[in-house]
């Protein structure tokens, strides 16, 4: 089912990303690539990567002596990413993979870096994607989880209002689709709220969790380590 989500909506998602945001996106994946504090040569997986706005920023981090792997389960995002990287130039730094994050298809001890924005709640068992970063991590190396989240109660009626009357028919105005944004709208509420994310981590091995709250709490980027 989530495949066919995004399979609908692959074409116009960075429009609708930034319609639906009102352009805010952009700051909270900037905060995100801020926060990762990349250096050359680091090796970063940008997990349900989709278009590719966060694997663009850290290729410019890492610089040639490193490298990024933009990952999604999607075929049909990371088509959609791929022509974006190609037409900005990007190359050399940058390969892209079909995977699993259940069941990741990489050596144990890889990546500096491992991101995941707006892609946790679509996995099944987060548990086991979350085991899954720790592992394929190195010791020292960082996690970041960019997730809709539990927004602060004085707004929540409001953001209630927005996601399932107005969300949906953007996308269908928007993407011709209000069925897939009506799935993104429920999706959001069954993911786990800012301190259950944070213990979920912590039993996934991960230490010195933490999060940011962002936009009232309305996203939240979650932060563990592997020592």
């Amino acid at each position: 089912m989530v495949r066919g989500v995004f399979d609908s909506v692959a074409s116009r998602y960075d429009i609708m990303n930034d319609v639906m945001s009102a352009g805010l996106h952009r700051l909270w994946k900037r905060f995100t690539v801020d926060q990762a504090a990349l250096k050359p040569g680091n090796v970063v997986l940008d997990l349900a990567g989709g278009t590719g706005d966060l694997a663009r920023a850290f290729c410019g981090k890492v610089g040639k002596q490193g490298h990024v792997v933009l990952a999604d389960i999607n075929a049909a995002m990371l088509r959609q990413g791929r022509a974006r990287l190609v037409d900005a130039g990007v190359a050399g730094n940058l390969s892209i993979a079909q995977v699993d994050a259940q069941q990741l298809p990489f050596a144990d001890g890889t990546f500096d870096c491992i991101s995941m924005a707006f892609g946790l709640r679509n996995v099944t068992d987060k548990d086991a994607a979350l085991r899954s970063m720790y592992r394929c991590l190195k010791p020292g190396g960082k996690a970041m989880v960019l997730e809709f989240s539990e927004p602060n109660k004085a707004i929540k009626p409001a953001y209630d209002l927005y996601s399932f009357k107005v969300l949906p028919t953007l996308g269908k105005l928007i993407a011709k689709d209000s069925d897939s944004y009506q799935y993104l709208a429920e999706s959001i509420r069954m993911h786990p709220d800012q301190e259950t994310l944070k213990a979920m981590m912590e039993t996934a091995s991960f230490e010195r969790c933490r999060y940011h709250n962002l936009a009232a709490g309305i996203v939240a980027l979650h932060i563990g380590y592997r020592v």
